[in-house]
């Protein structure tokens, strides 16, 4: 086996968040080919435990606990230096000096970033690689939506992040042999912004576990008997998850509770900010914190909710649920980077109206067949295996990237980078 180097902005294990899913499915679907160094930061101290299990799959590897504080503080710098604030937020000179001898010592000759800060530690590099990095979202866009709705200074300081970090991804995108998203509306986006690369612009779609994300499992049921249960699923003190429950639980529910009264909004998340927790005090909602198994929530749950008004790629949280056979109603934020071609595979609302409605709708009646037609497509469309499929042509043939993956089944080659 020949040797890759893997950076990711957060440790791959556990796969219990969005990115955490992708890196660490394209990291073992890797490891089939490669052997593995891996370097990380690790912001959460639990995720060191597992430094076996990734030991498991990888050669080597580096994992550095983040300071949370500190990064802040340092990130600071970046103002002066008219770049992200992100990059020296992921900067770290041990991490540098690892990276270097590895390319040194070892001679490797493949290189794959997960998350654009993790570029800057290859960005001077001399040696003769083939450089992938996985951009998963275009960030510099979400950056921007989140200025909106942000007051100045923030707003302000939202905008510049925005700015310099799209500077920052087109020169990594410039220099590196191939740049790849989470699906085809962020490639597409990405291409619009740099259309000078777009050949080397392609995308790799998610997937989910459907043998884990089963219904087929009996689960206690976490809910009292009495509750017509809507639930929302994610890690609850990301800003886009807290703007999404706050609008659902202040808007959305009370429209739903005049009509029934038994409806209960269920927030699943671990670190719920207190925002979140404020929500708690509402007639008809739950805030649970961190749950040892989401599954139980979504199998006794009747609706799945994903009001996302803010989201870029593909939203796995979306992807579970159906692969559990649940109705889920989404707005056309959360559903961007997922593609679906009947009604019945995807409930998409917009608006409090049509999110009351919807859900009401659900909630009065169990539609068996609409979950089935949900779990199979997902199943279907979102495979691991399959959307990953040809993504080692990227390392070893320069035409790999027009002419090698093959990915989904639903996509020619030529789809994936065109």
């Amino acid at each position: 086996m020949e040797d890759l180097l893997f950076l990711a902005h957060r440790i791959p294990y556990p796969p219990d968040k969005g990115d955490k899913i992708r890196s660490w499915n394209i990291l073992r679907y890797l490891a089939r080919s490669y052997r593995i160094h891996l370097g990380a930061f690790v912001d959460d101290p639990r995720d060191l435990r597992y430094r076996d299990k990734l030991g498991s799959v990888c050669a080597s590897t580096h994992l550095i606990p983040l300071q949370p504080v500190a990064a802040r503080l340092r990130s600071l710098s970046g103002l002066g230096r008219k770049i992200p604030l992100s990059i020296p937020y992921y900067y770290d000179r041990s991490m540098q000096q690892w990276v270097n001898a590895r390319l040194e010592q070892d001679k490797l000759q493949r290189i794959f970033i997960f998350s654009s800060p993790m570029a800057q530690y290859v960005m001077s590099s001399q040696a003769s690689c083939r450089r992938v990095i996985d951009f998963v979202d275009v960030d510099s866009d979400k950056w921007g939506q989140y200025a909106q709705y942000k007051r100045w200074p923030l707003s302000w300081l939202y905008r510049r992040e925005a700015e310099r970090l799209l500077d920052f991804e087109k020169n990594v995108a410039t220099r590196f042999d191939a740049s790849i998203f989470v699906s085809s509306a962020e490639a597409a986006l990405f291409k619009q912004l740099l259309p000078e690369v777009s050949g080397r612009v392609g995308f790799f779609d998610n997937g989910v576990d459907r043998d884990y994300f089963s219904p087929e499992r009996d689960y206690d049921n976490p809910y009292d008997e009495q509750v017509k249960v809507i639930v929302f699923t994610g890690v609850m003190d990301y800003w886009a998850n807290i703007h999404a429950v706050q609008w659902f639980a202040l808007h959305v529910l009370p429209r739903i509770r005049e009509i029934i009264p038994s409806a209960k909004f269920v927030i699943v998340g671990a670190r719920p900010a207190r925002e979140v927790r404020r929500l708690a005090s509402a007639p008809g909602v739950e805030v649970t914190g961190a749950v040892p198994d989401v599954r139980p929530y979504l199998a006794h749950a009747h609706v799945v909710a994903a009001p996302l008004r803010i989201a870029r790629g593909v939203q796995n949280k979306v992807l579970e649920a159906m692969a559990m056979a649940k109705a889920v109603i989404a707005s056309p934020a959360a559903v961007e980077g997922i593609e679906f071609t009947n009604p019945e595979e995807l409930q998409v609302a917009d608006g409090e109206q049509q999110f009351a409605e919807q859900a009401i709708r659900f909630l009065r009646q169990d539609n068996p067949a609409v979950a089935r037609v949900s779990r199979q497509w997902v199943s279907q469309r979102y495979n691991w295996n399959n959307n990953l499929a040809g993504i080692e042509e990227l390392f070893e043939h320069p035409s790999g990237i027009t002419h090698g993956i093959t990915g989904r089944r639903a996509a020619s080659p030529e789809e994936k980078f065109a």
